[in-house]
């Protein structure tokens, strides 16, 4: 029962198969396991491929089947067309669009498993590439916010130097009076005379402004510091709403990207593996030696032609002959009198009455 699984499976014509050895029918089944395994295996890369796109069972399920059976069919077409020739090169130049398939679903189908084998590693890349992007997120939305953040921060110092500059001119005031008053400057006369009141109430009314002028300078500083906290916000707010789009990288464009980053020597291996896989079918066919199936299969297509050629002979000559019969009939019919006499009666009155026709038509237009 399995045998003849396969046998189906190689394409093969059962009916001929049937009256070969059972060495014959054996190598058959072994090209139809050959074409059936590949199939399986096609399906199961192209549903593992398929789910890392559309990340749903069901989904990657049902095209992986119609993938696999696709291939199956593609399989089974070309062996079963495949013919066995007394020229090796022949072959190979008759497999040779199977071949260069083979090379492309190899490649196709062998990512999905290299991105499976080697998850581990392609994880490891794409953490770095994430947080590398998240740097590089920060960077460029800070370059949005950094020019307006810095020109407030510098607003802050200049309003606070300014305070400082200003308490440096009261103190030295202060120390101006109190000079005075010691006698070590100004007058040089100890004691609270009219100078020393004079840069008493210059120093007072230069402290009083200090006083506004730090009272004033700090509300300006504190609504300066909410705009540098709003725009802190609004910063991490943009940056937190991003960060999701980073975390989400990781899709099978990214995995195959980090994949290449990876050695490629474990990779080709792995190519090489679907590729045999992928031309097991062909090659199997290629390798078998001519049999009897072979022989058979080709003395039935040659009967076929040879009789199809015959009936293809025979159509021809019966077509010359009739074609010759005809142009002797109607030759001898054309010397007859009694018949050139009759078209000749007819050919007349079909002109009197195209004549008749045309006065009719003349004369109603006048």
């Amino acid at each position: 029962m399995l045998q003849r699984f396969f046998i189906l499976c190689s394409g093969a014509d059962t009916d001929l198969l049937e009256e070969c050895s059972a060495g014959e029918k054996t190598k058959y089944a072994g090209i139809g396991a050959t074409v059936f395994f590949t199939a399986v295996m096609a399906a199961i890369a192209s549903s593992f491929a398929l789910y890392t796109v559309f990340d749903n069972y069901y989904t990657a399920i049902f095209f992986g089947l119609i993938w696999g059976m696709m291939i199956f069919n593609l399989d089974r077409y070309i062996v079963s067309t495949l013919k066995k020739r007394e020229n090796f090169f022949d072959e190979i130049i008759q497999a040779a669009p199977r071949l260069m398939l083979a090379v492309i679903i190899a490649i196709v189908i062998s990512k999905p498993l290299e991105l499976k084998i080697f998850e581990k590693e392609i994880n490891q890349v794409l953490l770095e590439e994430k947080n590398q992007m998240t740097l590089d997120n920060k960077e460029q939305l800070a370059l949005q916010y950094t020019p307006t953040l810095d020109s407030l921060s510098g607003e802050i110092d200049a309003l606070k130097q300014e305070v400082v500059d200003k308490e440096t001119e009261v103190n030295e005031l202060y120390g101006t009076y109190i000079a005075e008053a010691e006698g070590r400057e100004g007058t040089l006369i100890v004691g609270k005379g009219p100078v020393y009141k004079e840069k008493r109430e210059k120093h007072d009314d230069e402290l009083a402004a200090l006083q506004a002028l730090r009272t004033d300078n700090n509300e300006r500083i504190e609504t300066i510091e909410g705009q540098i906290a709003s725009l802190s916000q609004e910063y991490s707010s943009k940056v937190a709403e991003s960060q999701p789009v980073i975390d989400g990288f990781g899709g099978l464009m990214a995995r195959v990207n980090a994949l290449e980053k990876l050695p490629w020597l474990p990779s080709f291996f792995i190519f090489l593996l679907f590729l045999a896989v992928e031309s097991a079918p062909i090659v199997a066919k290629l390798l078998s030696p001519k049999g009897a199936y072979d022989l058979k299969l080709a003395e039935q297509e040659s009967a076929v032609k040879s009789w199809v050629d015959q009936q293809q002979a025979q159509r021809e000559v019966l077509v010359t002959t009739d074609r010759e019969v005809n142009n002797r009939v109607y030759a001898d019919i054309a010397e007859e009198q009694e018949l050139y006499d009759y078209k000749r009666k007819r050919a007349r009155e079909l002109m009197q009455m195209q004549a008749d026709a045309f006065y009719k038509k003349q004369k109603g237009l006048l």
